[in-house]
């Protein structure tokens, strides 16, 4: 790029806010974009003739509203999402007619009959237990319906290593706020969750983005920011990778693990499209136990309505996550966990999860035909694909016309951590669309696009 000069006008803000307003102002006229490297501390400051310091805060203020990124070694850069929102729901009103390919939704005509789960369960004589203060942890016998959920993850766990958290969203908010604090670095996949990075900087919590290959976050990438940067803690999703899909095989699970006990970093492994496919693996957590958290949600595969999420931890973390349920919600609602171990405990939740993968499957078979041509990555019965986009187009650029034309979906911008670049590929939901008709006129909406 061009070398970037701005001009600090005098005024009444203060020096370094005034810099921050400048970067942002910048950011979004397109004068500075994605990727671009500013000049470092020194060089803006002996061109604006300003305080090292001054610098220093400005740079600060513009990476705390998202627009840039620093990573030790390389410099500062413009954030790959800084003009997009990371955020996965718009609360602006919904377009009538708009066909959802961006939300991953759960085949929600295939949830379990919640009228017949209430019915067996307020025949029950203690059903008024469930109005009632209890553990913040969960009832006992709702952890160890908790540890029989684990189970399906190859993960082997007791009820006592079992927290009930209200979803998986819940899980992670209490994993940062018990066991991190502001200014803490996490090292995450250069693409990840959105709703971890809105955590995360919500909380004053700095992703660090990880490079990744086919199967995900790469260990040698990894051991080497461990080195570079004063890294606490390490988020991954190794089951289905979101957004990439990928899946890390047993070899890289073992690497991920052994760098992570060599740092001795926090893991936080999140399973949450774990079961939307079939899996013999053993969890990155389970193969450095005394400091990983392990969170199994319902959403995905059972009924995202219920709210619920089991969380396993080691003992000496436990307390920690505890008390963050207590403070931020007290209990996970006792009548959801009791409905979900209900259909945990009588099969019900394994006939939904192959009834889900079922419909997946037969989506992803659907769309095979309107997308030939196109290089995209998914699982047989993913809930989601990985398309690459053609010249010219960018994620962002696509997200935004297809809004035009009625169709949602999310380019790789929203899934960018820090100053990794975002690929030209978007992340399209085969579960969002009621009907695989719907489904079918989105991906023709998308193909004419692009």
């Amino acid at each position: 790029m061009t070398k970037w000069h701005p001009t600090l006008e005098d005024g009444t803000a203060p020096k370094y806010r005034a810099l921050a307003d400048i970067i942002e102002r910048d950011v979004f006229s397109g004068k500075l974009k994605p990727g671009d490297r500013l000049p470092t501390h020194r060089e803006l400051a002996d061109d604006l003739e300003i305080n090292v310091s001054t610098v220093t805060r400005g740079y600060v203020e513009a990476e705390r509203r998202g627009l840039i990124a620093g990573t030790v070694g390389r410099g500062t850069f413009v954030a790959s999402d800084a003009i997009i929102s990371s955020s996965m729901v718009s609360f602006e009103p919904q377009v009538p007619g708009m066909i959802e390919l961006g939300s991953a939704n759960t085949f929600y005509d295939c949830d379990p009959d919640i009228q017949d789960g209430m019915k067996k369960l307020i025949r029950r004589r203690n059903s008024d237990v469930f109005l009632r203060y209890t553990d913040p942890r969960g009832l006992p016998e709702h952890r160890a319906a908790g540890a029989e959920w684990c189970k399906r993850y190859r993960l082997d766990v007791t009820p006592e290593d079992v927290l009930v958290c209200s979803g998986a969203q819940h899980a992670l908010t209490c994993c940062l706020t018990a066991l991190f604090r502001a200014g803490d670095r996490i090292a995450s996949d250069a693409l990840t969750y959105p709703g971890m990075k809105t955590l995360a900087s919500m909380l004053g919590i700095r992703l660090v983005p990880v490079a990744m290959d086919s199967e995900g976050m790469m260990p040698d990438a990894l051991n080497a920011i461990c080195r570079r940067e004063k890294i606490k803690g390490l988020y991954i999703m190794p089951g289905v990778q979101n957004p990439t899909t990928a899946c890390m095989s047993a070899e890289r699970r073992e690497a991920i693990a052994l760098i992570a006990r060599k740092h001795s970093l926090t893991i936080i492994e999140d399973d949450a499209y774990g079961l939307t496919v079939e899996n013999s693996l053993r969890p990155v957590s389970s193969l450095a136990p005394e400091n990983s958290v392990h969170i199994a949600g319902l959403s995905k595969s059972l009924a995202v309505g219920l709210r619920v999420a089991f969380m396993s931890a080691p003992k000496i973390l436990r307390d920690q996550l505890a008390h963050a349920i207590l403070n931020t919600v007290w209990m996970t609602p006792p009548l959801n966990a009791e409905l979900a171990s209900e259909w945990i405990m009588d099969g019900t939740a394994d006939k939904i999860i192959a009834l889900k993968r079922g419909e997946a499957e037969k989506r992803a078979q659907r769309v095979k035909e309107p997308l030939k041509g196109l290089t995209y990555y998914g699982k047989p019965t993913g809930f989601f694909i990985w398309i690459k986009l053609p010249e010219p187009w960018r994620g962002y650029l696509l997200e935004a016309k297809a809004r035009e034309m009625g169709v949602n979906l999310f380019g790789a911008e929203k899934f960018a951590v820090g100053d990794s670049i975002a690929p030209a590929m978007a992340r399209v939901s085969l579960s969002g669309p009621r009907t695989v008709e719907e489904l079918l006129r989105g991906i023709d909406i998308l193909r004419k696009i692009i």
